[in-house]
């Protein structure tokens, strides 16, 4: 009787005041960030102190959003006080559901959510050592600078008790430890590399503009193509980016390309045929109308887009 009421009285007091685990960590790598299997690579140093001894840090560190996750060095050490400490480097390929939307002007959130997998708040709770915890400061992200870097914590709700009947409801809390980095792409580089072949695919449908209404094949040879210069460009960054629905930067700038080469088509067709009819001073100056109209459009609204794109 006197066994069962300690026993009691010491789950009623784990549950009005869980142990705290102080906890911090340190990013040694980021490395190989791929778009179209939508992860990346992470190397950390991440600690922990405590009193509790039923904690085991070595054996129930969670990271959910992990694919794979692999424990490379532990260190355990327990002071005069009892006050143990354990210090552990954890090697995480992470999935991350990356925003292309701005792509290549992209700046990407990344959420590394750190747990203990045995016990809940009822029993553990976690306190950041925001002091200690930073990244490598020669780290570097090939193609990518930091933005910024936080850690803090929090608590995760799932909606199961994990069939735990002693939670009295369908839901459980954990303690999460959170490290969040803020990273945006050295872009300038890249969207020429990229976008090159579509800027010249409408360049040689524009020069159709230039060529006299005589050679009626190079007027429509130059614009069609372009156009599938242009479509062959897209197929190529579509490969390296995940499936997305919504319009992003990539689709806006490749539609305004297509529509371009469209209507320059369409102004050869208007004026050819102008010209057949005998207007040929009417035909010259829609011609010239036409061009300048393209140019000036297509010029500004790519403008706008990558503008959009930088600040957004």
């Amino acid at each position: 009787m006197l066994i069962s009421l300690i026993g009691n009285c010491q789950q009623s007091y784990a549950q009005l005041a869980p142990d705290t685990v102080k906890i911090g960590s340190y990013i040694i790598s980021l490395h190989d960030i791929n778009f179209h299997n939508k992860e990346y690579v992470i190397r950390f140093w991440v600690w922990m102190s405590y009193s509790n001894p039923i904690f085991d840090f070595t054996k129930r560190v969670e990271v959910p959003q992990a694919k794979e996750m692999e424990v490379q060095d532990i260190m355990t050490n327990t002071d005069s006080s009892g006050k143990i400490y354990v210090l552990m480097k954890l090697r995480c390929v992470m999935k991350q559901s990356w925003s292309v939307h701005d792509f290549p002007f992209d700046k990407q959130n990344l959420d590394i959510n750190i747990e203990n997998s045995e016990f809940d708040i009822r029993n553990l709770v976690f306190i950041a050592d925001e002091t200690g915890s930073h990244y490598d400061p020669e780290l570097v992200i090939d193609g990518w600078d930091i933005l910024d870097f936080k850690t803090f914590t929090k608590t995760n709700k799932y909606l199961t008790d994990f069939g735990d009947d002693s939670i009295g409801k369908d839901e459980s809390f954990y303690a999460s430890y959170n490290l969040k980095m803020k990273i945006g792409r050295s872009a300038w580089g890249l969207f020429f590399k990229m976008f090159i072949g579509m800027y010249i695919a409408f360049m040689i449908s524009f020069i159709s503009f230039y060529v006299d209404h005589e050679e009626v094949d190079p007027r429509f040879a130059l614009p069609v193509g372009g156009l599938f210069g242009s479509i062959g460009n897209k197929y190529i960054i579509d490969n390296i980016l995940p499936e997305s629905t919504s319009f992003t930067l990539v689709d806006s700038l490749h539609a305004l390309t297509f529509i371009s080469i469209f209507l320059t088509l369409a102004v050869s067709v208007y004026t050819l045929r102008l010209f057949d009819m005998g207007e040929k001073d009417k035909a010259r100056k829609i011609d010239v109308m036409g061009r300048n109209t393209i140019i000036g459009l297509y010029v500004g609204l790519n403008t706008v887009l990558i503008i959009l794109a930088i600040v957004g």
